[in-house]
This record gives structure tokens, sequence and C-alpha cells, in this order.
């Protein structure tokens, strides 16, 4: 009745989904609304929708290309011709084939580009961009409708570039992005946009001049040797360096936001001249950026002038180095000290997009990344914690190009004394691989390490490793300081120290891995450093190495450099690996004689070869889980259990269930704690699940009496073999005479039989499926988690008052874990059993390398009171639901307003341990009254 109630039926029309099938007929409802329809606001909606649904999967929009346009060409109101526009743009989107409508599209796009409205040229523009091409024509009819005899036909870029210098700065952000939407196509641009683009970097308006320096850029990219002319002048340089002055001084404009875009730029603008690239860290214009006058062209100037030396005045006719002021400068003044601009100003945003720059810079170029370490020693000093945990981050990816002189060492080392974990931790890192230049800076860096270490204990680990490395780095450097380091003295004793002290441990770490290429260190070792070396060696050997010791023979080890495990011993474990395999899968039945003993053998073959080979530890594992499983299923199906009367083997019974729920809990461990699964193996793991269940099936058919406990279970057995073959089609040729392919074969029958009949074809296809080999991927990874705190060695507990809580730190280190932020979870076991799982922030994983992922949080413990201390359990569990399997269905992506509601995928299915438990002893107090 009125347009407000028929806005309010389209707004709810919005939000439900619509088949493929009848969008069609949808449309044409809707369109014959709009034709009836007199508000503009109602049309707006209508219009809009049509676009909506024009992308809906399954539907083909070229049947609604007409209405659209014949509905464009008899609208009066600019807003709905501006969102009709919008929805034709969907429709070539979504036909990128269909060259008729392309092409149609974009005469009509050429026709309505007059509009004196500025929103109708801005989506004919953004029309053009999307859909328009380089190499045909345009004839001037398309582009006002009027007859093609006067102008010559013009292509889509040179039609667009005329809306550079539109009045309306909103066109002019849609000519240029238009502009980049070709490039972005694969379609080149020419270079005569260049000068265009220039002018634009001074418009008023903020979007105008960060579209042009966004297209400055990409002509820089095309065309970087190319030579351009200096304005009013005669000289000439290369494009890229043109390019990159211009995008300098856009350092210093009036905008964050193009600053921070102009900085960004900068660090990939890699082919520019050394010159150039070193007059951004000066803010005065060097001299070899200016044209100076040769001392010839002087001497015939001079000549010329007819003026010559009197003589009279001393050196008047000595060269004049003093450049006049209409020398010509090959850089703009505005743009000279572009990253000393960028890193003081008030935007943080800007001084990290300019530390970015400088570091990508600095890695292309050994000789920049020299003369900016000043610059980003500076900026460790930073006011915001993220700018400063940048420049660090920064200064570790260029260290391999750098020494640290001592003053710029301390500056670094002064950072060590920042309260966040993370500013610390990144520092450690970059003193890991950083160079220094002499003795006194390797003692700088372990006095205040050392001091660090006692100020921040939970430092330890990290502090350790970073002297390990600081240590094999400079090893003729730590030399020199052993006696004073060890406190060793020519002739006289000295006291042992204790071996409990970190600070000593972190002495001895540096000492020891110096001394591993470093042979004359060890004669300077006392007796006692041996011992502790022994020690340390066993306790701590990922931080100490295997030594050369003078008159002292070898201790066999079980780390790569010991046992020399190298490319060769690789190979030879693959290859085990593969013979492993190929044994196992002569096993033609589940109850083939001898099977058992074969899997068991293999099995733990299997488990030793992960615990020695590091690389293949995921395969191995892998492998034998699988096998475990197998070997499960082949005791659970001997032939005496099933030919005995169910009272009769009531204990066999429980031992099969108890096989059965092991193999799925098993099935879940391979599917979702492994990662680089191919669909085969993914297909593989499912056919044992569908083993496990069918055999809980038959278990519980032959304990509980009646049939309707049974029509229910079966029903969603049916259901979970239809899943599979929908998921696994593909991969179905691969499994020829396995239990999964003989269900699919009886699947008609199974369909219609009863309930206890088809228990009993299960039965039967269960102890005749063959054995599936295992074909294994290129590489997996197994999900692992190890928790650094609590250490779980403390015997003082942790005292809080009951009812009230305590918070207890939890660092912990995860390996090859797929989406860490949704999957992993925190559990807290009491000793009276109870059971808490904590869901840590998204904030609290950190990413220090790829495939690690670090997890810093805290959990809250609250209990009642106790008598005494007990011991809590701390474990990290990997939780997983059949949504986030590798090979789930995706999900429709029509309505994109409903993402946000909770759904059902989010729920969690089940929890897999994914680290050792951790022991805190714990003592809640009864509170005072």
């Amino acid at each position: 009745t009125n347009a407000t109630d028929a806005l309010q039926y389209l707004l709810n029309f919005a939000r439900k989904p619509v088949e493929a099938e009848s969008v069609e007929g949808v449309v044409r409802i809707l369109l014959e609304h709009y034709y009836k329809e007199v508000d503009n606001s109602v049309r707006l909606k209508i219009a809009s929708l049509l676009g909506l649904l024009s992308k809906t999967a399954g539907f083909s929009p070229d049947c609604i290309v007409d209405d659209v346009i014949s509905t464009l060409n008899n609208d009066k109101s600019k807003q709905v011709l501006a969102q009709l526009l919008d929805t034709l743009l969907v429709i070539g989107t979504q036909l990128p084939e269909n060259i008729a409508v392309t092409q149609r599209l974009i005469d009509v796009a050429c026709k309505h580009l007059n509009s004196t409205f500025f929103g109708v040229r801005n989506k004919c523009l953004q029309l053009l961009g999307c859909l328009g091409t380089v190499d045909k024509p345009l004839t001037k009819e398309s582009e006002t409708g009027a007859s093609a005899s006067a102008t010559p036909p013009r292509d889509v870029p040179s039609l667009i570039s005329d809306y550079f210098s539109d009045q309306d700065p909103r066109v002019r952000t849609a000519a240029i992005k238009a502009m980049l939407q070709l490039h972005e196509r694969g379609m080149k641009l020419q270079q005569t946009v260049y000068n265009q683009a220039c002018k634009l970097l001074s418009d008023d308006y903020e979007q105008v001049r960060s579209a042009a320096v966004q297209m400055v850029w990409v002509l820089s990219q095309l065309y970087p040797e190319s030579i351009v002319p200096i304005p009013s002048s005669n000289e000439e340089i290369r494009l890229v360096d043109d390019s990159f002055g211009k995008i300098c001084h856009m350092v210093s404009d009036g905008s964050w936001v193009v600053r921070v875009q102009a900085a960004k730029l900068l660090g990939s603008m890699q082919q520019v001249s050394p010159h150039f690239l070193e007059q951004t860290l000066d803010k005065k214009l060097m001299s070899d950026l200016r044209r100076k006058r040769t001392a010839h062209e002087r001497a015939k100037e001079l000549y010329t002038s007819g003026e010559f030396s009197s003589g009279r005045r001393w050196a008047d006719d000595a060269p004049k180095e003093k450049v006049d002021t209409s020398g010509v400068n090959l850089i703009d003044s505005g743009a000279c000290g572009a990253f000393v601009h960028g890193l003081e100003d008030e935007m943080y945003e800007v001084r990290i997009a300019a530390v970015e720059a400088l570091c990508s810079l600095a890695q292309a170029s050994p000789s920049f990344a020299e003369k900016c370490l000043d610059f980003l020693v500076d900026m460790f000093n930073d006011e915001i914690e993220e700018v400063r945990l940048q420049s660090i981050h920064a200064l570790r990816q260029i260290s391999t190009n750098i020494t640290l002189r001592e003053d710029q060492l301390d500056t670094v080392l002064a950072v060590l004394e920042d309260s966040s974990r993370d500013i610390r931790e990144a520092l450690h890192e970059l003193l890991c691989y950083a160079n220094v230049s002499t003795k006194e800076c390797i003692q700088l860096a372990l006095l205040e390490l050392l001091k660090n270490l006692t100020k921040y204990p939970t430092d330890r680990n990290s502090v350790w490793k970073c002297l390990k490395f600081l240590g094999a780095r400079h090893p003729t450097l730590v030399l020199p300081i052993v006696p004073e380091l060890l406190s060793t003295h020519p002739y006289f004793d000295t006291p042992e120290p204790d071996m409990d002290d970190p600070a000593y441990i972190a002495v001895l770490v540096l000492v020891f891995n110096a001394a591993k290429s470093c042979p004359t260190m060890p004669a300077l070792f006392s007796d006692h450093t041996f011992r502790h070396y022994a020690y340390l060696r066993d306790s701590l050997s990922h931080l100490v190495p295997q030594l050369r010791l003078p008159g002292r023979k070898q201790v066999a080890g079980t780390s790569s450099e010991t046992s020399g495990v190298g490319a060769g011993s690789l190979e030879s474990a693959q290859h085990f690996l593969q013979e492993s395999l190929a044994r196992v899968s002569t096993l033609q039945n589940l109850d083939s004689p001898g099977a058992q003993e074969l899997l068991h053998f293999t099995i733990r073959d299997l488990q030793r070869l992960g615990e020695l080979q590091t690389d293949l530890a995921g395969s191995a594992d892998f492998c034998a889980t699988y096998l475990h499983c197998q070997l499960l299923l082949m005791k659970a199906l001997q032939e005496k259990l099933w030919n005995m009367a169910v009272p009769l083997c009531l204990k066999q019974n429980a031992m099969a269930s108890t096989a059965a729920q092991q193999i799925l809990e098993e099935t879940y461990k391979l599917e979702f704690l492994y990662s680089g699964l191919e669909s085969r193996q993914v297909a593989t793991i499912h056919n044992v699940r569908l083993q496990a269940k069918a055999l809980q099936l038959i278990l519980i058919a032959r304990t509980k009496r009646g049939v309707e406990p049974l029509l229910a279970l079966c029903e969603k057995f049916l259901q979970e073999v239809e899943a599979f073959q929908r998921l696994f089609i593909t991969e179905l040729p691969h499994f020829q005479d396995s239990f999964v392919e003989k269900l699919l074969e009886l699947m008609p029958r199974l369909v219609a039989c009863k309930p206890l009949d088809l228990v009993k074809i299960l039965q039967t296809t269960l102890r005749q499926s063959r054995f599936i080999h295992l074909k294994l991927p290129e590489q997996i990874h197994r999900a692992l988690a190890t928790i650094i705190e609590p250490t779980g060695e403390s015997d003082n507990p942790l005292r809080f008052t009951s009812g009230l809580v305590v918070a207890l730190d939890i660092d912990a280190t995860l390996e090859h874990v797929q989406e860490p932020q949704t999957v992993v979870k925190v559990q807290v076991l009491y000793p009276d059993g109870q059971s808490h799982i904590i869901h840590p922030k998204p904030g609290d994983f950190r990413t220090p390398g790829p495939g690690r992922v670090r997890l810093i949080t805290q959990v809250y413990l609250s209990h009642s009171a106790w008598t005494e201390p007990c011991q809590i359990e701390v474990r990290l569990l990997l939780a997983y639901s059949s949504s986030s399997s590798k090979l789930a269905a995706p999900k429709p992506a029509w309505n994109e307003s409903m993402e946000g509601l909770p759904t059902s995928e989010n729920l969690i299915e089940g929890t897999i341990n994914l680290s050792k438990p951790v022991k805190v002893f714990i003592m809640p107090k009864p509170a005072r009254r």
C-alpha cells in the first residue's frame, strides 16, 4: 500500500535464500513491481535485489540482461540508474565468457558516461574497468549515441583517461581505479598515462592522490627503464627513478592514509638507482642528484660573455662548487629524506610502513642495509610497542648483511629492560642472527642477557637459546674471554660454581657452542667444567653440542650430529618405511594366519623409526597408528568369539566393544592430528571408521534385546555409508574388495531389509573385507604441543583462598597445528575428577616462524578448600568436529548477513590429547572468618 511497507517486505525477502531454478521467475515478479512503482527508494532496492539474485549459484543471468538494459533506458532517477548499472556490472562479472553480452554492457556504459550525476559516471567507469578490453576500439556511437562519422574509433583506456580531469573528485578516483582494474586483468597500460597520473599526485582530494600513487607505482613496474624528461630542462632520467622521487614526495603528504600507502610502495621499488635510494636517508639534497655544469660549459659561458680573468682578484676564475639556484635537480627537494620523514611521522601506522619498506629495500641491497642500520636501531626507542617490535623483526631479517657496532649494540640491548615478553623474545631472536664486531660486544651482550635472566626468570629458555647461537657465530671473539667467563686461574684453584644457577648454565652454553668450532678452547677448561659439560650434554642436549675433548673418548649420542644422520640415512629410512608397508600389504584378509604377529612387529619397527628419524616421524607414526587400528580389528573379529553363544562370551564381547571404541578414537587422531593428507588417505581412514561403527552395531545387536534400539542406529549407519559415497566418489576405484565397496554393492538390499538381517550381512561383510594397502603422500606432519611453563618441577604449592581464583601462566609451543585459534584448548583436571576446558583468546597465539605457533595465556583455577596440597594436571587438547574435516562440504554463499550467527557446525564433537600432561601443586586454603 505504501513505500515503507514495500521496502520492509523487500528487506525481509533479501534475508531468505532462493533456489537457482526459481530465480528467473522471482526476477520477472520483481520487474513487474518495478514498472508499477513510483517511489525511487523502492525501485532502488529492487534494482539492488536483481544484482544479488544474479549471484545465485547455478543461475545464468544472461536471460535478464535485456530487461535490465531496457529498464535502464527508461528510468529518470539518477540514483536508480547508478544502481541498475551496478546490477549490470554484477551480471557482466558472472558471464566473463559471453563476449556479446560484455560488448553490449560496454556500449551501455559508454552511452551513460556523459551523465551529469557523479554516481552514474562512477559506475560506468567501474564497468569499463571490469569488462573493457584494450585491443577492441570503441566507435563514437557507443560513446555518445551519436553518429561515428566525425571522430576515429578510440580504445577503452584512452576513454577512461579523459575522466582523470573530471570536475568531481569521486569520478577522478573511479577513473584511476578503472585503469588499475584493467591492469589487474592482465592488460598492459600505455606509458602516456604517466604524466597525467603525476599531475594527480597534487590533487586536492585524498582519495584521488591515493589512487594516483598506486597508478604511478604500477607504471614504474611496467616501464622501469623508459627515459622521461625532467620538466623545465633538457635532462632525462629513468622512469623508475622519477616515479620513486614522486612517491618519496608523497611520504610528506597531508593525509596519513596516503603517507602509509606511499611508504609501503617504496619498499617494493627495488630497481631504483643507488643514488636515489640513499637520498631517502638524508633531508639535504646530495650533490650527485644535482645537475652541475661541467668546467667546459662554464668556460664557454665566460668566453661568450667577453669577460676574462684580470688576475687582480684571488682565484676569480676557479670553478665555483656552489651550485646556483637555476641548476637542475634530478629529484624534487621535498622528496629528500623520505624515510627520515616516515620514521619520524606522528602516526604510528606510517612509522611501521616506513620500517617495513626500509627492511625490504635493505634485503635487496647490502650497501643500503649498512647505511639504514642507525635509523632502524633508533626505532627501538619508539613509544609504541608495535613499532618497536616491527623494527626488531626488520633488523633480524637484514642481520646477515650487517655487523653491529658497540654503540648500536648498546641501544639494541637497552630494549631487554622492556616489560613486554614479545619484545624481549624478538630481541633474543635478533641476537641469535646478529654479527658483532669485538669481544667487548660479546661481554656486553652476555652481561645484559644475564641481567634480563635475573629480572625475568621466565625468559630462561629464550636467553639460553640466544647464547647458543651467539657463541656458535663468534667463536674467535669468545676465545679470549673464556678464562674471565669461567673464572679460571693459571695456578690457583677457583671454587666450583653452582650447577643449579641459570646464569652459570647460560655462560656454559655460550662457551661450549663457541668451542665446537674452536679446537683450542677446551684446553682452557678446568676439571669441573668437563664434568659440567657431561651433565649438560645429557640434560640440555638441544643446547649443548657434541665436543671433541682432549684425552676423553667420544660419548655416543642420538642427535644427527653424532650418529651421522644425513641425506643417505634419510633415504634408507624412507626405503625401510616403504618396505614395511609393502610387507604388510601382502595380507589379503583380516583373518590371515600369522597376520597379527606381522602387524605387531611392523608397528614396533615403525614406532622406533619415528623416534630415530625426526624427518619421518609424522609418516611413521601415521602408519603405525593405522596398522594398530587393523590389529585391533583383527583381534575383535577372531573366530571363537563369533561361534559361541552370547552368554558364554560376555568378557570377549566387552573386549571387542573396547577395541571398536579405541579404533574410532584412533581414526579421529589419524584424520585431525596429521597434516599433509590427500583425499585417498582420508577415504582410507573413513573406511576403517565405518568398520569400527559396523562392529559396534553388531555388538549392540548381540547384547541387547528388541528391535527398537537398532532401528535408529541402522538408519544412521546407512546415512554414513551414503555420505562416504558422496565425499569419496573419485577414490572408490582404489577400494577394490574393501568393506565399503561391498557395502555400496549391497546398498539396495540393506535399505530394504530388517535390522537383524542387516546386522548379519554386516557381520559377514566385515569378516570377509580385504586389508587396504596404505599409500603415503609426500610429507606428513604430526601436530605436537610442548608445555614450557609450568614445568611441573616445583614442590611449592600455589596457595590461594578457596572460592577465589588464582592465575596460572601457560607457555607452550605448537607445531603443525592448522588454525590453532579455533582448535586448541587447555584442559585442567582436578584430583576429584572435575575437568575444566578453557578456550584461549585469539590474541594469545603468536607465530614466531612457519609451522610454529606460540601460546602464551593464563588459566584461572578455583576450588573449595582442601586439607593438604594436591596435584592438578594441565594439558593441551585439539578439538575437532565433522564440519572441520578436510573434505567437509562448502557452505552456500547466498546470504552474507547470516555469517555471524552461531551454528551447529561450531560445536565440538571430541578432543584429542595434543601434549603430555604437566602436574602443578595447588592448595586452596579455607577462607578466614
